[in-house]
């Protein structure tokens, strides 16, 4: 029952942030931007603190990744209003007044100001409008954060350790939800960064994300240059960082997601099979995600998996190219008009 809660809770907040980018205003505009508050703190913590800090044992490079991985909340905070138009100056005020909260409360109060603030700019005379943001915006950007925290706790980082457990109770079953699904998230609008921030994943729920999205890589790689979706570029691009082609990925969905979620649960399982963990939250990502997981377990270990991921993932890509040879796509050319 733990595991099917897990999974069921999974697909609900995966369905509600697909809605979300769909249905709200510029929810796409905001999700790109919170993905981006991902990077900008916990890829920086998980390459300075865990690989820099602890790999390395230089302290000051720990000391950067500390202070980077504190500041999810303010980086969310301040670039959702900055992606949707708001003034810097204001975006900032935002992210500052929410500091010590985590990446998805900032992200909520980020987006409800950024509709506010320029209501203010419009009603308010030029001159009192920075007056009335700081008297009354500001703490009201850090009571949206005060009053959606415990929600946050209480629902997201819940389903995080949900699922945790459940990948010690049945690890084989867990691995191909986990790794199918947070690739095939990888390759999608949303961000795997973010999610797995936000579900705050640890252990070997994280690791799986961070070794599957880097098994996809190989297979992106592989699959876009035999499929022909476009130019070198375009596969160099897609193997580094799918959400570069996510024109073409959303043009292409069937393909894509099928073929990255079945090479995602190979290398889901073959991670949970070795119980590789990784307690770097958020790391859901290609280069870090591999680098982190040296933090945490055996040198030799993380390398054999991480070969048998990228072996798998681009054998996993020519099968895929083979199953959908005579699949009709749409190409950069065509989605571009180049």
């Amino acid at each position: 029952m733990e595991i099917l809660k897990g999974i069921v809770l999974l697909l609900v907040v995966l369905v509600g942030f697909s809605l979300f980018s769909l249905k709200m205003p510029k929810g796409m505009k905001a999700m790109g931007a919170l993905a981006g508050a991902a990077t900008a703190s916990f890829l920086v913590e998980a390459f300075q603190r865990y690989v820099g800090g602890d790999l390395l044992g230089v302290e000051f490079l720990g000391g950067v990744g500390d202070a980077a991985g504190s500041m999810g909340g303010v980086a969310a905070a301040a670039l959702v209003p900055l992606a949707l138009g708001v003034n810097p100056t204001y975006a900032v005020l935002v992210g500052v007044s929410v500091a010590g909260f985590g990446i998805l409360p900032g992200f909520l109060a980020g987006y409800v100001l950024a509709f506010i603030i320029p209501k203010v700019e419009e009603k308010v005379p030029q001159g009192l409008d920075l007056i009335f943001i700081i008297c009354f915006i500001a703490p009201l950007a850090r009571l949206i954060a005060t009053v959606s925290d415990p929600l946050v706790n209480a629902t997201l980082l819940n389903i995080g350790k949900i699922l945790e457990q459940a990948s010690h109770t049945s690890p084989i079953l867990m691995g191909i939800v986990l790794g199918g699904v947070i690739t095939v998230v990888a390759t999608a609008p949303l961000s795997s960064m973010a999610l797995t921030a936000m579900l705050g994943l640890t252990g070997i729920p994280m690791a799986i994300g961070a070794l599957s999205v880097m098994g996809s890589s190989f297979l992106n790689g592989v699959f876009f240059h035999r499929m022909g979706f476009g130019g070198r570029k375009t596969t160099i691009a897609v193997a580094i960082e799918p959400l570069t082609q996510a024109d073409v990925i959303s043009a292409n969905p069937i393909p894509v997601y099928v073929t990255n979620f079945f090479g995602g649960a190979i290398a889901g399982v073959i991670v949970s099979t070795y119980g590789l963990v990784n307690n770097a939250t958020g790391t859901a990502t290609p280069i870090a995600g591999l680098m982190v997981m040296y933090g945490f377990n055996n040198p030799l270990v993380v390398t054999k998996v991480a070969l048998m991921c990228a072996v798998t993932g681009g054998v996993t890509g020519y099968l895929g190219s083979l199953l959908f040879k005579n699949y009709k796509i749409k190409t950069v050319d065509e989605i571009r008009g180049n």
